[in-house]
């Protein structure tokens, strides 16, 4: 089961765009509404931001058969969708499941003849959608719709999820209910962080932690679970700090665009300058506690802005990540246990062609060797594995010979990368156009 996380914030996302609270101008992602699509074909919930952040993840909606509203509220609940997808003239049959609050809203925006079946569903009903099997359970949210808010819990032979959003603690039927799951990820809400006097049906960080005990308790959350905050809002800590908060319950921060579950092994991921190929690449592999972060750009004394460069980009990994910097990587790739992020090609082809002195006519055999070395500790890394390397073919030729040959060699690596990766990845002004194999 792959699941692609289109949006993690609450109804106003984070940064909320009309706030200058701490929370909101020191956060380094932007969270729109919360929504999944689960295997291309299945959504969790579909508010208004949801078909666009699918557009800017790369990902069509045209094949998706199943929409699981989960309330009515306006943040989960984009009934223009039904039009969208209506203008298409798509003749493919859609399912449309949720309580009256959210179906309700949409019968209006489908056409006479558009093949849509509608169901509705309550807390304990058990409802078969395309090749998954869904349990509807009871959320203690949404008083002001009528109550009837649901959740979901979510299985196919791929795996078996807990779709956790909107609800405070959960009630006690859903816990009898998913006692002994054992879910491969839950994603559970957690909007207001530490503002524990809020008087809604919500988490805050408090609640969330006994929330999650609970469920490792009844055995619905296991030690392989992936514990996913969603419905973030800026009423939480800076994201440092509730990262930090979070790993205490064994759960993390979801990021917009991550996705879960079954992913491609080796991920290159190229782009020009400030095209966002670092945070994309940190982004596949958030779903990881232990991270080791292969820095090959090393320091540079006496140079301000690189220092801050680097600040920058630590200050948004999680804190369980280890940094490795080191430009000898071939023998961290074959022995590796835990994932890896390699940044980047193009600072360590820089370091190993000064170390065979290339500038000064030393030779290109053992820049050659290094790569054919890098090629081979690449196609063998055992572990999950995301490179980032610049593209550096598409501009002006550069004026100095020094300048061709590094942008020919880098060329020729990100060729050789790619084709031993699963995917590869072009970023362009910050969104990621997955490049078709040959």
């Amino acid at each position: 089961m792959e699941i692609l996380l289109l949006g993690t914030g609450s109804a106003d996302g984070w940064p909320n765009p009309f706030c200058r609270c701490v929370s909101c101008r020191s956060a380094t992602e932007v969270r729109g509404q919360t929504a999944a699509l689960v295997d291309g074909v299945l959504l969790l919930d579909c508010g208004p931001e949801a078909p666009r952040a699918a557009a800017r993840f790369g990902r069509s909606l045209a094949s998706v058969r199943h929409i699981l509203f989960t309330h009515g509220h306006w943040d989960h609940v984009g009934p223009a969708a039904m039009l969208m997808r209506h203008w298409t003239g798509t003749g493919e049959p859609l399912d449309v499941v949720g309580p009256p609050s959210a179906l309700n809203q949409c019968r209006d925006w489908v056409g006479p003849d558009d093949p849509v079946r509608f169901v509705e569903v309550s807390p304990g009903d058990d409802v078969r959608v395309g090749d998954y099997r869904v349990r509807v359970l009871a959320a203690a949210h949404g008083a002001d719709i009528g109550g009837d808010a649901v959740l979901y819990d979510l299985e196919s032979v791929g795996g078996r999820i807990f779709w956790a959003t909107d609800t405070g603690p959960l009630p006690e039927a859903t816990h009898a209910a998913v006692a002994g799951a054992g879910f491969d990820a839950v994603f559970l809400e957690e909007t207001f962080g530490m503002h524990t006097g809020h008087g809604t049906e919500h988490h805050d960080l408090p609640a969330f932690a006994a929330t999650v005990d609970e469920l490792r308790h009844s055995g619905a959350v296991v030690a392989a679970t992936d514990v996913v905050a969603v419905h973030l809002s800026h009423h939480n800590p800076p994201e440092p700090e509730l990262t930090a908060v979070l790993a205490d319950s064994d759960a993390r921060p979801g990021r917009d665009g991550e996705i879960l579950g079954a992913v491609p092994i080796r991920s290159l991921i190229l782009g020009g300058a400030r095209s966002g190929k670092s945070a994309h690449a940190e982004a596949l592999l958030a779903g990881q506690v232990a991270v080791t972060y292969l820095a090959t750009g090393g320091t540079r004394e006496g140079d301000p802005e690189w220092a801050e460069r680097i600040r920058l980009h630590r200050s948004r990994r999680p804190h369980t990540w280890r940094t490795v910097e080191t430009v000898d990587i071939a023998d961290t790739l074959l022995t590796a246990e835990t994932p890896l992020l390699l940044d980047c090609l193009g600072t360590w082809l820089t370091a190993r062609m000064d170390l065979h002195r290339v500038w000064d006519d030393g030779g290109l055999d053992g820049v050659h060797a290094d790569i054919d070395e890098l090629v081979s500790a690449w196609r063998a890394c055992p572990v999950r594995a995301v490179a980032v390397s610049n593209e550096v073919g598409s501009g002006v030729v550069p004026p100095a010979e020094s300048g061709r040959l590094f942008r020919d060699l880098l060329g020729v690596l990100n060729a050789r990368i790619a084709a031993e990766s699963d995917e590869v990845v072009l970023m362009v002004a910050g969104r990621p156009l997955k490049l078709p194999a040959q």
